[in-house]
């Protein structure tokens, strides 16, 4: 006989380990299938591992730089397969963290494939030669997230063209490294290895790199590679990838209708990712999507109303904090029926570049779009005491608001520090508050966050 739940959850990452918490708490039966390891492509392939590796290039730079600071450091180095080691450490200390939470809130952990077998049925298919287990749930929430897309370029199957995945695993760099894709997987790649001394080329299809961001982030933030060496081509088409006889790899691409190469000893395909549904539906049964992705209304129910989905096989946003959103949305609405506490309209987004980018809300292209009356306030981090006291790279802060009743209505972020402070202006726009009340806060000095209150300020 099937084992009983109120809830299954497929998938272990930050849409299934947060929701399997959160539903515990509420007193729900909980059990969550993860066929990998718990913290889902976050913790293991993505955010945790990429930031980690970043955080080590940024204080080698740093230290290469140091003499302007008054220190000197001679001899300064890197030891490729230490930065790998620390990466793994504070990966396996957090998955450990994870593994506890569960015990703690007595969610039962099955590890091997969920397969989804009819409305309240998923199978778990664990390692090979071991016995399948069928669950019984009256609840059941997809969060399987998503695996690197790679598109049909001739050559991509090529030794050392790599996705991101295998490209953070790698215990030895590339030399000279050749970025497929300036989104921000790309863009961070870039900063890691050229922080690192590597010889970076950018080729991106769309007209500017981080398209889907500010276009006075994406051009500044192409401004400070090109500064540090990167070569960026934006408005580029892949023709192919070719291996020459010294063992090199070629990438062909077509510029502004003129051919070009360049050769490289590796290439990342940072093309995006795509939702990840193997093996998650049985014969016979299946769920509506739209080109892959599971299609959920607004509290993250599918076709079938008992089944819920979050995170990066739905349609939408690919980011950790957004799925834990929405999985937490979810459970709220099998809870009590609705689900009204958590704003998902209101995803920030983030980029780990040198500087960071943060975004939250509407962009003045956007609201302008949206036929909103607009005023933008913006401050040159450049002006700002501890940007300068730490050598920080041009930066500014710019709020739009609305032209009428001044609430804040988006922020766009590209300095030290925006990825946390990028917040504030989120929950600004949540509580509806205007630029006066957010200028009419405190903020320390000397640190970044004056210059927000610079900015709400500015004439």
């Amino acid at each position: 006989m099937a084992e009983q739940f109120d809830l299954i959850i497929i998938g272990g990452g930050p849409g299934g380990y947060v929701s399997a918490i959160e539903a515990s708490k509420k007193g729900m039966k909980t059990a969550l299938i993860e066929r990998d390891k718990l913290g889902g492509t976050c913790l293991n392939r993505g955010c945790i591992p990429t930031k980690t590796l970043l955080h080590s290039a940024e204080l080698y730079d740093s230290m290469r730089s140091c003499e302007m600071f008054g220190v000197q450091a001679s001899e300064v180095s890197f030891d490729m397969e230490k930065i790998q080691r620390r990466k793994e450490e504070v990966i396996s200390q957090l998955r450990g963290g994870i593994e506890l939470l569960m015990k703690k809130n007595k969610v039962t952990v099955y590890h091997g494939q969920g397969t989804i077998e009819s409305e309240h049925e998923v199978s778990v298919h664990p390692s090979e030669g071991e016995e399948r287990i069928l669950l019984e749930g009256k609840n059941i929430l997809i969060s399987t997230g998503s695996v690197p897309a790679i598109p049909p370029i001739p050559g991509h199957e090529l030794e050392n063209v790599v996705s991101s995945d295998a490209l953070l695993d790698k215990k030895a760099l590339y030399p000279r490294l050749t970025i497929v894709g300036g989104g921000v997987i790309g863009m961070e790649f870039a900063s890691v290895y050229s922080a690192l001394g590597c010889q970076v080329t950018v080729v991106e299809f769309l007209d500017r790199i981080l398209a889907n961001m500010d276009k006075e982030i994406s051009q500044n933030l192409k401004m400070i590679m090109k500064k540090r060496g990167v070569d960026i081509h934006t408005g580029a088409k892949v023709e192919r990838i070719t291996k020459e006889e010294d063992g090199t790899l070629s990438c062909h691409f077509t510029e502004k209708d003129c051919e070009k190469s360049v050769v490289s000893d590796g290439i990342l395909i940072a093309t995006g990712r795509r939702a990840n549904t193997e093996g998650l539906f049985g014969s016979g049964f299946s769920l509506d999507m739209d080109r892959g992705r599971i299609l959920v209304n607004e509290v993250g129910q599918t076709s079938v109303p008992n089944i819920y989905a979050a995170g990066d096989v739905v349609p939408g946003i690919q980011l950790a904090h957004a799925a834990s959103a929405q999985g937490l949305r979810a459970i709220e609405h099998m809870w009590k029926g609705t689900a009204d506490s958590i704003r998902i309209d209101l995803i920030p987004g983030c980029v780990y570049t040198d500087p960071e980018i943060g975004s939250v809300g509407l962009t003045q292209e956007e609201a302008k779009a949206q036929g909103l009356s607009v005023i933008v306030k913006k401050y040159p981090m450049s002006a700002n005491g501890k940007s300068l006291l730490s050598n920080q790279e041009r930066g500014f802060i710019k709020v739009v608001a609305d032209g009428e009743n001044h609430k804040v209505l988006g922020a766009q972020m590209m300095c030290a520090r925006a990825t946390d402070m990028i917040s504030e202006f989120g929950t600004a726009i949540v509580n509806g508050l205007t630029l006066e009340q957010m200028a009419a806060v405190v903020r320390p000095h000397p640190t970044f966050s004056e210059g927000i209150s610079e900015a709400v300020s500015a004439v």
